[in-house]
């Protein structure tokens, strides 16, 4: 039997689209759409374009091109505001022609100016002295830039949704794990501000991020450049253009901007996310353990053929999501820096999957938040295992024993604790036992699993 049906050609949409990113979740990276698409490319491209040729006209140096006129001006602005998927496409077409896509863009620039006699007359200006990888660094730049932006909003709404649960359930007293054996208990709140915390100085990192560019030429030199015009200071136009534009200025390069800051942008994203798997496994574990209930989802099926499941579907879409934007960010971090001599055109084709890492990490977030949103603190799940875990007052108890110069507190406890089954009474009567003094000891009876916390709960509260 034949399974394979040959199919016609399928449009583009969400049944027919080969990645997950512009299929089954493209309504979690649809912010992306207009960035990191072929279409944000040309976008960002025709900006730089524009923005040249309008920054040769107020340089008094450049005489060929002489300052513009507003309508001059808002001409070339209204080709950045309005431009379209229908401009895009056009220089799509123009591309068949040229084979060759930043070439392409200038081409239909000089088609949008030839209307307009004052652009017309200095159409040659455009993608003047520019090799092209002037326009694309600042393209990929102003993507990045613009990724950024809509990265940060959903990475502080991700850490909201975590210190929402940390200031909530500051006092709530848990068992802790080391190992995955009964330790010295903590506050579910305070375990999830060591997550907010560490969260935080990584976003603060990703945010400081330097976003650079270069604007100089074939081999980094301002070789054309000098050539037409020996007496610019082609060094100070160009980083004051590049600053114009929103970006910092890098001096030295060969053809190409170096990438180095791209590799900070995907490792600053990636310990971000690195953490979030953390978290996800972590939460993943303690809905195992009951400590959170999943709240139902009507008409939600949690397994196929066990009806009682509720499963953490949303943290594992999370983890495996996270895996993905980590892995790929993670070549780009380690591919973009290295190009042989002045330029290989290895990094052209990696350049164009800038978005991918980007929008594995807003599936990821959106599904973070949902599964948060659906899960319950299980207190009395929580205080039925402090209660049953008295062998962890062995730590305050041989500590104070210490204190008071008691011999071998610890291989004492260690006899009573390790391997037994211990209760309240037995750590009681020890306790009882002691040669210490009556205020000491009044506070270790007094001492319970759940109130051995330390200052968790203050710390939860600082967060």
């Amino acid at each position: 039997m034949n399974f394979f049906v040959n199919y016609t050609f399928m449009e583009l949409n969400e049944l027919s689209a080969i990645s997950p990113i512009d299929g089954r979740y493209r309504s979690k990276t649809s912010q992306l759409d207009t960035i990191f698409s072929e279409f944000g490319l040309i976008k960002y491209r025709t900006i730089i374009e524009v923005e040249w040729l309008k920054a040769m006209s107020q340089n008094s140096d450049i005489i060929e091109v002489p300052k513009f006129s507003e309508s001059a001006v808002s001409h070339l602005n209204d080709l950045i505001k309005d431009f379209s998927v229908e401009n895009a496409q056009r220089v799509k077409e123009i591309e068949n022609t040229t084979n060759h896509d930043v070439k392409a863009v200038e081409y239909f620039l000089k088609e949008a100016v030839g209307s307009n006699s004052e652009l017309n007359a200095v159409s040659e200006f455009l993608h003047f002295a520019c090799t092209s990888e002037d326009i694309n660094n600042l393209s990929h730049a102003l993507m990045l830039q613009d990724g950024r932006s809509i990265l940060l909003v959903e990475m502080q709404s991700v850490i909201n949704a975590i210190l929402k649960i940390a200031k909530d359930n500051a006092n709530v007293s848990m068992l802790s794990r080391t190992h995955g054996q009964t330790a010295s208990p903590t506050t579910l709140g305070k375990e999830m501000a060591n997550v907010v915390d560490r969260l935080r100085r990584q976003k603060e990192i990703f945010e400081r991020v330097d976003i650079r560019a270069k604007f100089n030429g074939a081999v980094g030199n301002f070789n054309a450049h000098f050539s037409a015009y020996p007496n610019l200071d082609w060094e100070s136009f160009s980083k004051s253009f590049i600053e114009s534009i929103g970006v910092t200025y890098s001096p030295f390069t060969t053809q190409i901007e170096p990438h180095d800051y791209i590799a900070e942008y995907f490792h600053a994203i990636s310990r971000f996310n690195t953490i979030l798997i953390d978290f996800s496994r972590d939460i993943w574990s303690y809905i195992s353990n009951a400590y959170f209930k999943q709240k139902t989802v009507a008409g939600e099926v949690g397994s196929s053929t066990m009806p009682h499941k509720v499963n953490p579907i949303d943290f594992e879409n999370a983890e495996g999501n996270l895996g993905l934007s980590i892995a790929i960010g993670s070549h780009l971090a380690e591919k973009l820096p290295i190009s042989r001599w002045q330029r290989d055109l290895s990094d052209s084709t990696v350049l164009r999957n800038l978005g991918l890492s980007c929008a594995y990490s807003l599936i990821a977030y959106s599904s973070l938040q949902r599964g948060i949103g659906k899960i319950e603190v299980n207190n009395e799940k929580i205080r039925q295992d402090l209660d049953n875990a008295w062998e962890v007052l062995a730590e305050p108890i041989q500590t104070v024993m210490r204190r008071y110069g008691i011999e071998n507190p610890y291989e004492k406890l260690k006899a009573l604790t390790r391997g037994q089954e211990i209760n309240q009474q037995l750590i009681q009567e020890f306790v009882a036992g002691l040669d210490i003094p009556t205020e000491a000891k009044e506070h270790l009876m007094q001492l319970t699993p759940s109130s051995y916390i330390g200052i968790a709960n203050k710390l939860a509260d600082k967060i």
